[in-house]
């Protein structure tokens, strides 16, 4: 049995993270009880023949106080069935959110006569740190649009043929903002720009011409053989760890030429050693 145990803010995405599993063969249970946890596993156990062998629970603010802050000892107790468990936690910018809550009108579940909804943003991240803090996988979706998530959620949950630790090496603009969900961040900004190359400017980092350009600069081979045996050397010891995800991402301008171009030839370096490797573009329109 898998079970992924999906939570964020409220508005962050989880009723779409629920739609693309449930999409995707798992059976999907919207708040759970956290108390039910242990329980649900044991069924599991004594009952295989009558539960899904791949299962999703939302666990979120809506859940008595009490029993979030016994989320740690409630999860340790499934994992000690021997149960596959990954926890995905959702989360965008708090300007996001309350954007989110105004477009569509929605009453947070915090929210009161006496609590404003800015309030009740700020107070569901307290009250959902002890699931935050013990998340395998963390999806900022601030810059994601419907489909960009389920694009995501698709290939970090779902596109992993190989058992082990998940790589994902992901291209990016800083002029989009940093991604707060990466574990490695590297920055490729002091690199010769295609940008200033009238011809190659429209462009990304996948065409050959860019590719050639790029190749062509020394700057740009020796930042990425050195990025590669940083990578090649530790990243296997954040497998050993038993890290579920691991999120590697490459950083330019606009994400668009120079940080495309790196994360694609670390992605196809380090797939022979290290099997489970993804790679993204975030900020390239496909």
């Amino acid at each position: 049995m898998r079970l992924i145990i999906v939570s964020g803010r409220s508005g962050s995405g989880k009723s779409t993270a629920l739609d693309v599993l449930e999409d995707n063969g798992f059976y999907c249970i919207d708040n759970l009880p956290a108390g039910l946890l242990p329980e649900l596993a044991e069924r599991a156990l004594v009952h295989t023949e009558l539960l899904h062998p791949q299962v999703a629970v939302s666990i979120d603010a809506r859940n008595l106080p009490s029993h979030l802050q016994r989320f740690p000892e409630l999860l340790a107790e499934v994992r000690a069935r021997h149960i596959q468990v990954d926890v995905l936690f959702l989360d965008a910018e708090e300007g996001t959110l309350l954007k989110r809550f105004s477009e569509t009108r929605r009453r947070h579940p915090l929210t009161n006569e006496n609590r404003s909804l800015a309030e009740a943003i700020r107070d569901e991240a307290t009250l959902l740190h002890p699931i935050a803090d013990l998340a395998d996988l963390r999806l900022d979706t601030t810059s994601l649009n419907l489909y960009q998530l389920r694009d995501a959620l698709r290939l970090r949950l779902l596109n992993t043929p190989e058992p082990g630790t998940a790589f994902l090496v992901e291209s990016f603009g800083f002029k989009r903002g940093m991604p707060v969900d990466a574990d490695l961040v590297f920055d490729v900004r002091c690199l010769p720009n295609p940008y200033w190359k009238p011809e190659l400017r429209e462009q990304s980092g996948k065409d050959e011409a860019v590719r050639d350009y790029l190749a062509a600069q020394a700057d740009v081979e020796e930042m990425y053989q050195d990025i590669h045996a940083y990578l090649l050397k530790w990243l296997p010891r954040f497998a050993a760890s038993n890290r579920a995800y691991v999120t590697i991402a490459i950083g330019c301008t606009g994400g668009h030429h120079r940080s495309v171009y790196i994360a694609e030839r670390l992605g196809a370096a380090l797939k022979p050693a290290l099997k489970n490797v993804q790679i993204r573009h975030r900020d390239l329109s496909e």
